[in-house]
């Protein structure tokens, strides 16, 4: 349920939607949410001084209703 409303939110805020994934993995610390977006995307999905994410991260922690989640922004140019 989560990777499918950080999708909707991420393609809402991208130029390339069709590049969205999102890819939802379990780690002893909790959920990890790892989210790609095409390259000339990444700054969008940041946004300046790290505020989009940030405010991205909160959402996901009020839809988590408790459980752990971390939200990975992966840097597919490397």
């Amino acid at each position: 349920m989560l990777d499918s409303a950080v999708t909707h939110l991420v393609k809402g805020i991208v130029e390339h939607p069709d590049d969205v994934e999102v890819a939802q993995k379990s780690s002893p610390r909790g959920e990890v949410l790892e989210v790609r977006v095409n390259p000339e995307d990444l700054g969008r999905v940041i946004g300046r001084s790290g505020h989009t994410v940030s405010s991205l991260r909160t959402v996901v922690n009020a839809l988590a209703q408790g459980e752990r989640v971390r939200v990975d922004i992966v840097d597919t140019d490397r």
